[in-house]
Protein backbone atom coordinates (compact mmCIF):
# COMPACT_ATOMS: atom_id res chain seq x y z
CA UNK A 1 0.00 0.00 0.00
CA UNK A 2 1.41 3.58 -0.41
CA UNK A 3 1.35 4.67 3.32
CA UNK A 4 3.38 1.92 3.86
CA UNK A 5 5.94 2.49 0.84
CA UNK A 6 5.97 5.35 -0.14
CA UNK A 7 6.93 8.83 1.18
CA UNK A 8 4.29 11.43 1.85
CA UNK A 9 6.05 13.56 -0.36
CA UNK A 10 7.06 11.04 -2.92
CA UNK A 11 7.35 12.32 -6.56
CA UNK A 12 3.87 13.17 -8.41
CA UNK A 13 5.24 12.06 -11.35
CA UNK A 14 3.80 8.87 -12.23
CA UNK A 15 5.32 6.62 -14.93
CA UNK A 16 4.54 7.48 -18.62
CA UNK A 17 2.88 5.02 -20.73
CA UNK A 18 4.90 4.84 -24.46
CA UNK A 19 3.78 5.80 -27.77
CA UNK A 20 1.13 8.40 -25.86
CA UNK A 21 0.56 12.10 -25.94
CA UNK A 22 4.38 13.79 -25.30
CA UNK A 23 4.28 14.31 -20.97
CA UNK A 24 5.02 17.37 -19.14
CA UNK A 25 7.62 17.08 -16.59
CA UNK A 26 5.82 16.72 -13.67
CA UNK A 27 1.70 15.47 -13.33
CA UNK A 28 -0.79 18.00 -14.83
CA UNK A 29 0.29 21.75 -14.01
CA UNK A 30 -3.29 22.81 -14.91
CA UNK A 31 -4.67 20.82 -11.77
CA UNK A 32 -5.39 20.56 -7.89
CA UNK A 33 -2.97 17.06 -8.20
CA UNK A 34 0.27 18.90 -9.22
CA UNK A 35 1.78 18.54 -6.03
CA UNK A 36 5.28 17.93 -6.12
CA UNK A 37 8.01 16.05 -5.14
CA UNK A 38 10.05 16.37 -1.78
CA UNK A 39 11.66 14.79 0.99
CA UNK A 40 11.38 10.99 2.07
CA UNK A 41 9.26 11.14 5.19
CA UNK A 42 6.92 9.06 5.62
CA UNK A 43 3.31 9.12 7.14
CA UNK A 44 3.65 5.06 7.91
CA UNK A 45 6.99 4.85 9.95
CA UNK A 46 7.36 0.81 9.63
CA UNK A 47 4.05 0.64 7.80
CA UNK A 48 2.26 1.21 11.39
CA UNK A 49 -0.69 3.47 9.58
CA UNK A 50 -1.27 1.33 6.41
CA UNK A 51 -1.16 -2.15 7.42
CA UNK A 52 -1.94 -2.47 10.49
CA UNK A 53 -5.53 -3.08 11.26
CA UNK A 54 -6.94 -0.59 13.05
CA UNK A 55 -7.77 -1.95 16.50
CA UNK A 56 -4.05 -2.91 16.84
CA UNK A 57 -3.57 1.59 16.67
CA UNK A 58 -3.38 3.02 19.72
CA UNK A 59 -0.26 5.46 18.83
CA UNK A 60 1.00 5.63 22.39
CA UNK A 61 -1.98 8.05 23.25
CA UNK A 62 -2.18 7.36 27.08
CA UNK A 63 -4.44 10.62 27.61
CA UNK A 64 -7.26 9.16 26.41
CA UNK A 65 -9.14 8.20 29.92
CA UNK A 66 -11.78 9.09 32.17
CA UNK A 67 -9.56 11.36 34.33
CA UNK A 68 -8.63 13.36 30.76
CA UNK A 69 -11.91 13.54 29.12
CA UNK A 70 -12.87 14.81 33.09
CA UNK A 71 -10.14 17.57 33.05
CA UNK A 72 -10.92 18.49 29.21
CA UNK A 73 -14.73 18.98 30.37
CA UNK A 74 -13.92 20.93 33.48
CA UNK A 75 -11.69 23.32 31.44
CA UNK A 76 -14.16 23.80 28.38
CA UNK A 77 -16.97 24.78 30.87
CA UNK A 78 -14.31 27.51 32.59
CA UNK A 79 -13.34 29.07 29.31
CA UNK A 80 -17.05 29.20 28.49
CA UNK A 81 -17.63 30.90 31.22
CA UNK A 82 -14.48 33.45 30.97
CA UNK A 83 -15.52 33.93 27.44
CA UNK A 84 -18.89 35.17 28.62
CA UNK A 85 -18.10 37.02 31.59
CA UNK A 86 -14.88 38.60 30.28
CA UNK A 87 -16.26 39.08 26.73
CA UNK A 88 -18.82 41.75 28.40
CA UNK A 89 -15.48 44.32 28.36
CA UNK A 90 -15.66 45.86 24.44
CA UNK A 91 -11.60 45.58 24.37
CA UNK A 92 -11.18 42.26 26.22
CA UNK A 93 -13.75 40.38 24.52
CA UNK A 94 -11.81 40.90 21.18
CA UNK A 95 -8.68 39.97 22.54
CA UNK A 96 -10.32 36.66 23.80
CA UNK A 97 -11.97 35.66 20.24
CA UNK A 98 -8.73 36.74 18.99
CA UNK A 99 -6.97 33.84 20.98
CA UNK A 100 -9.03 31.27 20.70
CA UNK A 101 -9.53 31.45 16.89
CA UNK A 102 -5.42 31.40 16.54
CA UNK A 103 -5.59 28.51 19.25
CA UNK A 104 -7.68 26.63 17.13
CA UNK A 105 -10.53 26.19 19.73
CA UNK A 106 -13.38 28.67 18.52
CA UNK A 107 -15.68 25.45 16.81
CA UNK A 108 -16.49 25.08 21.08
CA UNK A 109 -17.98 28.77 21.53
CA UNK A 110 -19.51 30.17 18.14
CA UNK A 111 -22.40 31.09 20.21
CA UNK A 112 -20.44 33.35 22.69
CA UNK A 113 -18.40 34.68 19.74
CA UNK A 114 -21.09 35.45 18.02
CA UNK A 115 -22.91 36.88 20.29
CA UNK A 116 -19.76 39.13 21.56
CA UNK A 117 -19.26 40.25 17.80
CA UNK A 118 -22.82 40.99 17.26
CA UNK A 119 -22.38 44.07 20.17
CA UNK A 120 -19.24 45.05 19.07
CA UNK A 121 -21.14 45.70 15.78
CA UNK A 122 -24.06 47.69 16.68
CA UNK A 123 -21.94 49.23 19.22
CA UNK A 124 -19.27 50.75 16.20
CA UNK A 125 -21.90 51.36 13.85
CA UNK A 126 -23.39 53.40 16.42
CA UNK A 127 -19.94 55.13 17.29
CA UNK A 128 -17.14 56.28 16.07
CA UNK A 129 -13.83 54.74 16.67
CA UNK A 130 -11.70 58.11 17.37
CA UNK A 131 -10.35 57.88 20.68
CA UNK A 132 -9.46 54.07 20.04
CA UNK A 133 -5.86 52.61 19.62
CA UNK A 134 -4.75 51.48 16.65
CA UNK A 135 -4.47 48.15 17.57
CA UNK A 136 -8.27 48.15 18.88
CA UNK A 137 -9.81 48.96 16.12
CA UNK A 138 -7.88 47.03 13.51
CA UNK A 139 -9.17 44.47 15.51
CA UNK A 140 -12.16 44.72 15.87
CA UNK A 141 -12.64 45.73 12.28
CA UNK A 142 -10.98 41.97 11.30
CA UNK A 143 -12.89 39.63 13.73
CA UNK A 144 -16.59 41.57 12.23
CA UNK A 145 -15.32 41.28 8.41
CA UNK A 146 -14.41 37.49 9.42
CA UNK A 147 -17.73 36.92 10.92
CA UNK A 148 -19.40 38.02 7.86
CA UNK A 149 -20.19 41.99 8.75
CA UNK A 150 -19.12 44.50 6.36
CA UNK A 151 -17.97 47.12 7.87
CA UNK A 152 -16.66 50.17 6.24
CA UNK A 153 -12.61 50.76 5.96
CA UNK A 154 -13.30 53.79 6.82
CA UNK A 155 -13.07 53.45 10.28
CA UNK A 156 -8.91 53.80 9.85
CA UNK A 157 -9.86 57.48 8.27
CA UNK A 158 -9.42 58.76 12.01
CA UNK A 159 -5.38 57.61 12.14
CA UNK A 160 -4.89 59.97 9.34
CA UNK A 161 -3.52 63.20 8.81
CA UNK A 162 -5.48 65.88 6.31
CA UNK A 163 -3.32 65.04 3.69
CA UNK A 164 -4.76 61.43 3.96
CA UNK A 165 -1.23 60.17 5.13
CA UNK A 166 -0.99 57.62 8.02
CA UNK A 167 0.11 59.61 10.93
CA UNK A 168 3.03 59.83 12.99
CA UNK A 169 1.74 58.22 15.60
CA UNK A 170 0.70 55.11 13.78
CA UNK A 171 4.20 54.53 12.03
CA UNK A 172 5.75 54.38 15.80
CA UNK A 173 2.63 51.60 17.23
CA UNK A 174 4.19 48.02 16.16
CA UNK A 175 1.25 46.47 17.51
CA UNK A 176 -1.35 49.01 15.90
CA UNK A 177 0.79 48.15 12.40
CA UNK A 178 0.63 44.34 12.90
CA UNK A 179 -3.20 44.50 13.35
CA UNK A 180 -3.56 47.10 10.43
CA UNK A 181 -1.71 44.61 8.50
CA UNK A 182 -3.99 41.67 9.39
CA UNK A 183 -6.67 43.71 8.71
CA UNK A 184 -5.76 44.84 5.03
CA UNK A 185 -6.03 40.74 4.04
CA UNK A 186 -9.28 41.41 4.43
CA UNK A 187 -9.95 44.12 1.45
CA UNK A 188 -12.61 43.75 -1.26
CA UNK A 189 -12.54 44.95 -4.85
CA UNK A 190 -12.04 48.89 -4.31
CA UNK A 191 -10.68 50.12 -0.96
CA UNK A 192 -7.91 51.53 -2.04
CA UNK A 193 -7.59 52.58 1.51
CA UNK A 194 -7.03 49.16 2.69
CA UNK A 195 -4.56 48.57 -0.04
CA UNK A 196 -2.75 51.19 1.03
CA UNK A 197 -2.48 50.23 4.46
CA UNK A 198 -1.53 46.68 4.01
CA UNK A 199 1.46 48.46 1.61
CA UNK A 200 2.17 50.72 4.77
CA UNK A 201 1.99 48.47 7.16
CA UNK A 202 4.57 45.80 5.68
CA UNK A 203 6.99 48.26 5.23
CA UNK A 204 7.18 49.94 8.23
CA UNK A 205 7.04 46.45 9.87
CA UNK A 206 9.92 45.16 7.61
CA UNK A 207 11.94 48.30 8.80
CA UNK A 208 10.97 48.01 12.12
CA UNK A 209 12.51 44.37 11.97
CA UNK A 210 16.32 45.43 12.83
CA UNK A 211 15.35 47.46 15.66
CA UNK A 212 13.29 44.66 17.33
CA UNK A 213 14.86 41.96 19.56
CA UNK A 214 15.21 38.49 18.51
CA UNK A 215 11.24 37.29 20.19
CA UNK A 216 10.11 40.60 18.66
CA UNK A 217 11.31 40.65 15.17
CA UNK A 218 10.07 36.77 15.41
CA UNK A 219 5.97 38.07 16.31
CA UNK A 220 6.52 41.00 13.45
CA UNK A 221 7.82 38.21 11.07
CA UNK A 222 5.20 35.54 11.40
CA UNK A 223 2.54 38.25 11.04
CA UNK A 224 4.05 39.37 7.74
CA UNK A 225 4.43 35.44 6.45
CA UNK A 226 1.27 33.92 8.06
CA UNK A 227 -1.52 36.85 8.74
CA UNK A 228 -4.59 35.23 10.31
CA UNK A 229 -6.60 35.23 7.30
CA UNK A 230 -4.65 33.78 4.69
CA UNK A 231 -3.37 30.93 7.40
CA UNK A 232 -4.61 27.80 8.01
CA UNK A 233 -5.56 28.11 11.86
CA UNK A 234 -5.23 24.71 12.70
CA UNK A 235 -2.18 24.16 11.21
CA UNK A 236 -0.41 27.29 12.97
CA UNK A 237 -2.17 27.22 16.53
CA UNK A 238 0.83 24.53 17.90
CA UNK A 239 2.89 27.07 17.35
CA UNK A 240 0.96 29.53 18.93
CA UNK A 241 0.88 28.34 21.90
CA UNK A 242 4.12 26.89 21.74
CA UNK A 243 5.40 30.82 21.12
CA UNK A 244 3.63 31.98 24.14
CA UNK A 245 4.59 31.13 27.47
CA UNK A 246 4.03 32.32 31.04
CA UNK A 247 0.61 34.30 30.03
CA UNK A 248 -1.04 35.03 33.23
CA UNK A 249 -4.85 35.42 33.36
CA UNK A 250 -7.47 33.91 31.07
CA UNK A 251 -4.79 33.07 28.49
CA UNK A 252 -3.77 30.27 30.45
CA UNK A 253 -7.00 28.70 30.37
CA UNK A 254 -7.34 28.24 26.76
CA UNK A 255 -4.14 27.75 26.00
CA UNK A 256 -4.46 24.38 28.69
CA UNK A 257 -7.34 23.57 26.60
CA UNK A 258 -6.21 23.72 23.39
CA UNK A 259 -3.39 21.79 24.65
CA UNK A 260 -5.62 18.96 25.39
CA UNK A 261 -8.08 19.94 22.32
CA UNK A 262 -5.05 19.64 19.52
CA UNK A 263 -3.98 15.55 20.89
CA UNK A 264 -7.60 14.86 21.15
CA UNK A 265 -7.90 15.91 17.26
CA UNK A 266 -5.09 14.96 16.23
CA UNK A 267 -5.88 11.25 17.93
CA UNK A 268 -8.95 11.51 15.22
CA UNK A 269 -7.05 12.56 12.19
CA UNK A 270 -4.96 9.44 12.90
CA UNK A 271 -7.83 7.58 13.03
CA UNK A 272 -9.29 8.88 9.56
CA UNK A 273 -5.98 8.38 7.64
CA UNK A 274 -6.18 4.50 8.59
CA UNK A 275 -9.72 4.38 7.46
CA UNK A 276 -9.18 6.27 4.26
CA UNK A 277 -5.80 4.16 3.51
CA UNK A 278 -8.18 0.99 3.94
CA UNK A 279 -10.76 2.54 1.81
CA UNK A 280 -8.09 2.61 -0.84
CA UNK A 281 -6.77 -0.56 -0.19
CA UNK A 282 -10.05 -2.30 -0.72
CA UNK A 283 -10.93 -0.38 -3.33
CA UNK A 284 -8.04 -1.84 -5.63
CA UNK A 285 -7.02 0.76 -8.26
CA UNK A 286 -3.86 1.03 -6.65
CA UNK A 287 -3.34 -2.34 -8.37
CA UNK A 288 -6.01 -2.07 -11.73
CA UNK A 289 -4.14 1.52 -12.55
CA UNK A 290 -0.87 0.97 -12.24
CA UNK A 291 -0.16 4.30 -14.00
CA UNK A 292 -1.75 6.38 -11.61
CA UNK A 293 -0.63 7.84 -8.33
CA UNK A 294 -1.15 6.16 -5.18
CA UNK A 295 -0.82 8.79 -2.57
CA UNK A 296 -4.11 8.47 -0.25
CA UNK A 297 -2.68 10.93 2.56
CA UNK A 298 -2.08 13.22 0.47
CA UNK A 299 -5.37 13.37 -0.77
CA UNK A 300 -6.72 13.36 3.17
CA UNK A 301 -4.70 16.64 3.76
CA UNK A 302 -7.39 18.81 1.47
CA UNK A 303 -10.49 17.13 3.35
CA UNK A 304 -8.61 17.86 6.60
CA UNK A 305 -7.76 21.79 5.77
CA UNK A 306 -10.86 22.26 4.52
CA UNK A 307 -13.70 20.65 7.12
CA UNK A 308 -11.59 21.85 10.42
CA UNK A 309 -14.64 21.16 12.93
CA UNK A 310 -13.56 17.86 14.39
CA UNK A 311 -16.95 16.66 14.38
CA UNK A 312 -16.92 16.37 10.80
CA UNK A 313 -15.01 13.21 10.52
CA UNK A 314 -17.60 11.61 8.28
CA UNK A 315 -17.24 14.69 5.86
CA UNK A 316 -13.45 14.54 5.36
CA UNK A 317 -13.58 10.54 4.96
CA UNK A 318 -16.27 10.98 2.50
CA UNK A 319 -14.40 14.12 0.28
CA UNK A 320 -11.54 12.45 0.30
CA UNK A 321 -12.99 9.56 -1.95
CA UNK A 322 -14.05 12.39 -4.85
CA UNK A 323 -10.34 13.71 -4.14
CA UNK A 324 -8.61 10.64 -4.67
CA UNK A 325 -10.82 10.74 -8.28
CA UNK A 326 -9.75 13.77 -9.45
CA UNK A 327 -5.87 12.87 -9.06
CA UNK A 328 -6.51 9.57 -11.13
CA UNK A 329 -8.37 10.97 -13.78
CA UNK A 330 -5.80 13.61 -13.97
CA UNK A 331 -3.41 10.94 -14.34
CA UNK A 332 -5.12 9.60 -17.04
CA UNK A 333 -5.46 12.66 -19.33
CA UNK A 334 -2.08 13.49 -18.61
CA UNK A 335 0.18 10.38 -18.57
CA UNK A 336 -1.72 7.59 -19.99
CA UNK A 337 -4.65 8.27 -22.34
CA UNK A 338 -4.29 9.10 -26.42
CA UNK A 339 -5.99 11.94 -27.56
CA UNK A 340 -8.80 9.59 -29.12
CA UNK A 341 -9.28 7.73 -25.84
CA UNK A 342 -9.40 10.80 -24.02
CA UNK A 343 -12.34 12.41 -25.73
CA UNK A 344 -14.43 8.97 -26.19
CA UNK A 345 -13.95 8.76 -22.45
CA UNK A 346 -15.46 12.49 -21.54
CA UNK A 347 -17.87 11.68 -23.70
CA UNK A 348 -18.99 8.88 -21.98
CA UNK A 349 -18.57 10.92 -18.49
CA UNK A 350 -21.05 13.68 -20.10
CA UNK A 351 -23.37 10.59 -20.92
CA UNK A 352 -22.96 8.88 -17.79
CA UNK A 353 -23.96 6.27 -20.14
CA UNK A 354 -22.53 2.64 -19.63
CA UNK A 355 -23.40 1.35 -22.80
CA UNK A 356 -20.91 3.32 -24.37
CA UNK A 357 -18.13 2.24 -22.10
CA UNK A 358 -17.38 -1.42 -24.82
CA UNK A 359 -15.68 1.80 -26.66
CA UNK A 360 -12.97 2.63 -24.03
CA UNK A 361 -10.13 0.82 -22.92
CA UNK A 362 -10.04 -1.48 -19.69
CA UNK A 363 -8.23 0.67 -17.90
CA UNK A 364 -10.89 3.88 -18.67
CA UNK A 365 -13.99 1.13 -17.84
CA UNK A 366 -12.51 0.89 -14.86
CA UNK A 367 -12.33 4.08 -13.67
CA UNK A 368 -15.51 5.09 -14.56
CA UNK A 369 -17.24 2.23 -12.68
CA UNK A 370 -15.32 3.25 -9.83
CA UNK A 371 -16.38 6.69 -9.96
CA UNK A 372 -19.58 5.82 -10.63
CA UNK A 373 -19.79 3.55 -7.27
CA UNK A 374 -18.81 6.27 -5.43
CA UNK A 375 -20.40 8.69 -6.91
CA UNK A 376 -23.46 6.19 -6.20
CA UNK A 377 -22.55 5.84 -2.59
CA UNK A 378 -22.02 9.68 -2.04
CA UNK A 379 -25.29 10.65 -3.06
CA UNK A 380 -26.84 8.05 -1.29
CA UNK A 381 -25.89 8.78 2.12
CA UNK A 382 -26.81 12.69 1.60
CA UNK A 383 -30.02 11.24 0.33
CA UNK A 384 -30.47 9.37 3.59
CA UNK A 385 -28.90 11.99 6.12
CA UNK A 386 -30.24 15.22 4.88
CA UNK A 387 -33.38 13.98 2.06
CA UNK A 388 -31.43 15.66 -0.94
CA UNK A 389 -30.32 13.67 -3.75
CA UNK A 390 -27.44 15.52 -5.20
CA UNK A 391 -26.53 12.76 -8.02
CA UNK A 392 -27.05 14.96 -10.86
CA UNK A 393 -24.58 18.00 -9.30
CA UNK A 394 -22.10 15.20 -8.88
CA UNK A 395 -22.09 13.60 -12.30
CA UNK A 396 -21.64 17.13 -13.71
CA UNK A 397 -18.81 18.40 -11.75
CA UNK A 398 -16.98 15.11 -13.40
CA UNK A 399 -18.20 16.04 -16.95
CA UNK A 400 -16.90 20.06 -16.24
CA UNK A 401 -13.63 18.73 -14.91
CA UNK A 402 -13.16 16.05 -17.94
CA UNK A 403 -13.77 18.98 -20.79
CA UNK A 404 -11.45 21.20 -19.43
CA UNK A 405 -8.88 18.42 -18.98
CA UNK A 406 -10.04 17.61 -22.49
CA UNK A 407 -9.19 21.02 -23.63
CA UNK A 408 -5.56 20.93 -22.23
CA UNK A 409 -4.79 17.94 -23.94
CA UNK A 410 -6.20 18.92 -26.93
CA UNK A 411 -3.91 22.21 -26.62
CA UNK A 412 -1.07 20.46 -25.84
CA UNK A 413 -1.13 17.49 -28.29
CA UNK A 414 -1.48 20.15 -31.05
CA UNK A 415 1.15 22.19 -29.95
CA UNK A 416 -1.42 25.18 -29.67
CA UNK A 417 -0.17 27.96 -27.02
CA UNK A 418 -3.44 29.73 -25.72
CA UNK A 419 -3.97 33.40 -24.41
CA UNK A 420 -3.36 33.95 -20.92
CA UNK A 421 -6.84 34.58 -19.81
CA UNK A 422 -8.24 31.69 -21.90
CA UNK A 423 -5.78 29.30 -20.17
CA UNK A 424 -6.64 30.88 -17.11
CA UNK A 425 -10.31 30.22 -17.53
CA UNK A 426 -10.08 26.95 -18.43
CA UNK A 427 -7.34 26.60 -15.73
CA UNK A 428 -10.05 27.38 -12.94
CA UNK A 429 -12.16 24.62 -14.12
CA UNK A 430 -9.45 21.51 -14.80
CA UNK A 431 -7.67 22.59 -11.16
CA UNK A 432 -10.44 20.57 -9.87
CA UNK A 433 -11.28 23.29 -6.96
CA UNK A 434 -15.23 23.24 -8.22
CA UNK A 435 -15.15 19.37 -7.58
CA UNK A 436 -13.79 19.73 -3.87
CA UNK A 437 -16.47 22.32 -3.10
CA UNK A 438 -19.51 21.16 -4.61
CA UNK A 439 -19.24 17.78 -2.82
CA UNK A 440 -18.12 19.73 0.19
CA UNK A 441 -21.41 22.04 -0.18
CA UNK A 442 -23.68 18.42 -0.45
CA UNK A 443 -21.44 16.65 2.08
CA UNK A 444 -22.34 19.39 4.48
CA UNK A 445 -26.25 19.39 3.84
CA UNK A 446 -27.18 23.18 5.10
CA UNK A 447 -29.00 25.42 3.17
CA UNK A 448 -30.14 23.31 0.23
CA UNK A 449 -32.48 23.99 -2.04
CA UNK A 450 -33.21 24.30 -5.96
CA UNK A 451 -31.85 28.08 -5.58
CA UNK A 452 -28.39 27.35 -3.79
CA UNK A 453 -28.05 23.95 -5.68
CA UNK A 454 -28.43 26.35 -8.93
CA UNK A 455 -25.98 28.48 -7.88
CA UNK A 456 -23.66 25.68 -6.76
CA UNK A 457 -23.56 24.19 -10.32
CA UNK A 458 -22.94 27.67 -11.77
CA UNK A 459 -19.17 27.28 -10.22
CA UNK A 460 -20.08 30.75 -8.49
CA UNK A 461 -17.22 33.25 -7.76
CA UNK A 462 -17.14 32.03 -4.32
CA UNK A 463 -15.56 28.61 -6.31
CA UNK A 464 -13.99 30.66 -9.31
CA UNK A 465 -12.12 32.76 -6.84
CA UNK A 466 -10.65 30.06 -4.67
CA UNK A 467 -9.51 27.93 -8.06
CA UNK A 468 -8.12 31.26 -9.81
CA UNK A 469 -6.11 31.16 -6.09
CA UNK A 470 -5.07 27.64 -6.67
CA UNK A 471 -4.17 27.72 -10.50
CA UNK A 472 -1.60 30.86 -10.22
CA UNK A 473 0.09 30.33 -7.59
CA UNK A 474 0.27 26.56 -9.36
CA UNK A 475 2.08 28.44 -11.93
CA UNK A 476 4.11 30.51 -9.50
CA UNK A 477 5.44 27.01 -8.17
CA UNK A 478 6.35 25.62 -11.23
CA UNK A 479 8.02 29.01 -12.72
CA UNK A 480 10.62 28.72 -9.84
CA UNK A 481 10.32 24.73 -9.50
CA UNK A 482 13.83 23.65 -11.16
CA UNK A 483 12.59 20.52 -11.40
CA UNK A 484 9.98 21.32 -14.44
CA UNK A 485 11.05 21.22 -17.84
CA UNK A 486 10.16 23.90 -19.50
CA UNK A 487 7.29 22.59 -21.60
CA UNK A 488 4.34 22.32 -18.72
CA UNK A 489 2.32 25.72 -19.61
CA UNK A 490 1.60 28.66 -17.05
CA UNK A 491 -0.19 31.43 -16.74
CA UNK A 492 3.17 33.24 -16.78
CA UNK A 493 4.71 31.29 -20.23
CA UNK A 494 1.28 32.28 -21.66
CA UNK A 495 1.24 36.04 -20.80
CA UNK A 496 5.36 36.28 -21.82
CA UNK A 497 4.28 35.03 -25.32
CA UNK A 498 1.47 37.16 -25.81
CA UNK A 499 3.41 40.48 -24.33
CA UNK A 500 6.54 40.25 -26.53
CA UNK A 501 9.43 42.11 -24.72
CA UNK A 502 7.68 41.44 -21.01
CA UNK A 503 10.23 39.55 -18.36
CA UNK A 504 9.89 36.82 -16.35
CA UNK A 505 9.69 39.43 -13.19
CA UNK A 506 6.77 41.16 -15.22
CA UNK A 507 5.07 38.01 -15.60
CA UNK A 508 5.55 36.84 -12.25
CA UNK A 509 3.98 40.23 -10.86
CA UNK A 510 1.13 40.13 -12.73
CA UNK A 511 0.27 36.86 -11.52
CA UNK A 512 1.15 38.14 -7.97
CA UNK A 513 -1.69 40.77 -8.54
CA UNK A 514 -4.36 38.36 -9.70
CA UNK A 515 -3.99 36.38 -6.89
CA UNK A 516 -4.97 39.55 -4.73
CA UNK A 517 -7.60 40.52 -7.23
CA UNK A 518 -8.91 36.82 -5.89
CA UNK A 519 -8.31 37.06 -3.11
CA UNK A 520 -10.59 40.09 -2.70
CA UNK A 521 -13.31 38.54 -4.69
CA UNK A 522 -12.86 35.48 -2.68
CA UNK A 523 -13.18 37.64 0.95
CA UNK A 524 -16.48 39.91 -0.77
CA UNK A 525 -18.17 36.52 -1.42
CA UNK A 526 -17.59 36.09 2.21
CA UNK A 527 -19.60 38.71 3.38
CA UNK A 528 -23.11 38.69 4.47
CA UNK A 529 -25.64 38.14 3.11
CA UNK A 530 -24.90 35.13 0.89
CA UNK A 531 -26.51 32.17 0.07
CA UNK A 532 -24.12 29.57 1.73
CA UNK A 533 -23.90 28.23 4.80
CA UNK A 534 -20.95 29.19 7.18
CA UNK A 535 -18.99 26.53 6.98
CA UNK A 536 -19.51 25.95 3.58
CA UNK A 537 -17.71 29.52 3.26
CA UNK A 538 -15.22 28.73 5.68
CA UNK A 539 -14.17 25.26 3.76
CA UNK A 540 -13.73 27.80 0.80
CA UNK A 541 -10.97 30.10 2.46
CA UNK A 542 -9.88 27.22 4.04
CA UNK A 543 -8.73 25.37 0.56
CA UNK A 544 -7.75 29.20 -1.03
CA UNK A 545 -5.60 28.92 2.44
CA UNK A 546 -3.94 25.60 2.07
CA UNK A 547 -3.26 26.54 -1.44
CA UNK A 548 0.47 28.33 -0.44
CA UNK A 549 1.62 25.44 1.59
CA UNK A 550 1.12 23.14 -1.64
CA UNK A 551 3.01 25.30 -3.76
CA UNK A 552 5.93 27.04 -1.67
CA UNK A 553 9.31 24.67 -3.09
CA UNK A 554 12.35 24.97 -1.81
CA UNK A 555 15.74 24.64 -3.29
CA UNK A 556 15.16 21.43 -3.68
CA UNK A 557 12.25 21.37 -4.73
CA UNK A 558 10.03 20.07 -2.25
CA UNK A 559 8.00 21.71 0.25
CA UNK A 560 9.51 21.59 4.21
CA UNK A 561 6.45 23.92 5.45
CA UNK A 562 4.45 21.20 4.46
CA UNK A 563 5.82 18.68 5.50
CA UNK A 564 6.81 20.03 8.95
CA UNK A 565 3.26 20.92 9.38
CA UNK A 566 2.01 17.44 8.60
CA UNK A 567 4.49 15.78 11.09
CA UNK A 568 3.29 18.29 13.74
CA UNK A 569 -0.50 17.43 12.87
CA UNK A 570 0.27 14.00 13.04
CA UNK A 571 2.67 12.98 15.01
CA UNK A 572 4.12 15.69 17.56
CA UNK A 573 1.38 14.81 20.13
CA UNK A 574 1.62 18.25 23.24
CA UNK A 575 2.15 17.72 26.78
CA UNK A 576 -0.57 18.17 29.19
CA UNK A 577 1.14 17.70 32.09
CA UNK A 578 0.43 20.29 34.84
CA UNK A 579 -2.97 21.10 33.49
CA UNK A 580 -5.01 22.25 36.25
CA UNK A 581 -8.73 20.98 36.88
Amino acid sequence: MALSTKAFFASSNPPVAPKRIPQTGNANPFSLTSLPSGPKWSIAHEHALASTPLKRQNYGIKYDTGDFSLKHAKKLKVCGHLLRELGENPVEGLKMIDAVQRLGIDYYFQEEIGTILHRQYVESSAHDDSGHCLNEVALRFRLLRQQGYHVPADVFNCFKDKEGMFNKEVKEDINGLMGLFEASQLCIEGENTLVEAGDFSRQLLNEWMSHLDYNQAKVVGNTLRHPYHRSLARFMAKNFFDNIQGTSGWFNDFQQLAKMDFNVVQSKYRKEIVQISKWWSDLGLAEELEFARDQPLKWYICSMACLTDPELSDQRIDLTKPISFIYIIDDIFDVHGTLEELTLFTEAINKWDFTGLEQLPEYMKICFNALSDITNEISHKIYQKHGWNPQDSLRKTWATLCNAFLVEARWFASGHSPKSEEYLKNGVISSGVHVVLVHIFYLLGQHMTKETTAIVDSIPDIMSSAATILRLWDDLGSATDESQDGHDGSYIEYYMKEHQGSSVNEAREKVVNKISDAWKRLNKECLSPNPFPETFTKASLNLARLVPLLYSYDDNHSLPSLEAYMKSMFYETVSVQGIQK
